[in-house]
Order: structure tokens, then sequence, then C-alpha cells
């Protein structure tokens, strides 16, 4: 039965990179560790996530549709991620770094980027703590999400770091139901 809902939340057909799930205390979270992987990424600084977010998928985009040194297309994986590093106050830029994973039939030579402002990130293996929510995703419901994740992990009494969070999302604009969006917040090992 695990083993169908499995399939069922990775049905989108894409490729998405490989975690071992822990159990945990929370019914309304999840603990991942992802495995070491590739990522091609770009970086940028915004005052707003949702326009930071559309200025990285467009860079990445082009990437994967041959904007690279082999020239070849890439296959489109999930999820899309955003490391959110926030700025120091509510009118202050904060730091994005777009993310598509890397297919495995790429992973252990990546094509490299053409466009200065994007680049291949080895991401070493982490563990995150995970809430899973619907609908489409913008910065609003992306932070009430956050904070409903932080609530959880502090009544657990559970670890973690409150900077950087990651947003990310695994489907097509295209896709009007049973859409999956999560917020990530890596575990604090010490």
């Amino acid at each position: 039965m695990l083993k169908a809902i499995g399939q069922t939340l990775f049905s989108s057909g894409l490729q998405h990179p490989k975690f071992t799930a822990q159990q945990s205390k929370g019914e309304d979270y999840e603990v991942r560790t992802y495995h070491t992987t590739n990522w091609v990424s770009t970086a940028m600084t915004d005052m707003e996530q949702d326009p930071a977010l559309s200025t990285g998928f467009k860079r990445l985009f082009k990437y994967i549709q041959g904007n690279n040194d082999k020239k070849c297309k890439v296959e489109m994986t999930a999820p899309v991620s955003c490391q959110i590093e926030p700025g120091a106050g509510p009118a202050c830029e904060s730091s994005f770094t777009v993310s598509f994973y890397i297919p495995e039939e790429h992973q252990a030579d990546p094509p490299k980027p053409t466009d200065p402002d994007v680049f291949i990130e080895n991401r070493k293996e982490v563990t995150v703590f995970v809430r899973t929510y619907g609908g489409f995703a913008n910065s609003e419901s992306c932070h009430a999400e956050l904070l409903k994740l932080i609530e959880s992990l502090k009544r657990d009494g559970m670890k973690f770091k409150e900077a950087p969070f990651y947003r990310a999302g695994y489907d097509s604009p295209f896709k009007l139901t049973n859409r999956r969006n999560e917020v990530w917040l890596i575990k604090d090992e010490e």
C-alpha cells in the first residue's frame, strides 16, 4: 500500500532526486534525507519571491532546451526548488537560488551552462523537514505553510535551521487540480 501511495505522489512521470524518508514524530510533516546530487541553478536577489522564481525558471528552461556546451536538450525534472535566504528586514532584498534537478543520465557529467548566470551545483547529502500543500503556490501560501512547519517542529522539539529555507514545486502551470508544493527546512545536526 505504501508503495502505491508513493507512486501516486510521484506519478508526474518526471525524474526526481532520490531520498530516504525517515520516521517522524509529526503527522503534518515528513523527514527526508536527500542523497548527494547535481542540480543546475541560478542565483539572484529580489524584493519578492514570485518574480525571482519566474526569472530563475526562464534561465534554467533555456539550459534544458539546449543552452549548454553540448547543445543537448535535458529532460525536465521535479521539483523546481528555490532556496530562499531572507533579507534583513521587510524592505530588504532576499537571495534566491532557483534549481532544477539534473536527470540521472546527466548526473555524472552534466552539460556545462553557457549562460554566465547559470551554474552546476553539487548538493551534498542533507536532511530536511518537509511540509506538503496543494493549490497554486505563491509567496503568501509559501510563507503561511512555512510558519505551520515551524510551529509543528517547535511543538515536537525538533532542531532546524530557520534560514535558508526551500520552496519546491512539482507541477506544470497547466495542471489545475491535485497540485503538489512543499516547503523545506534543513535539520540542524548540531
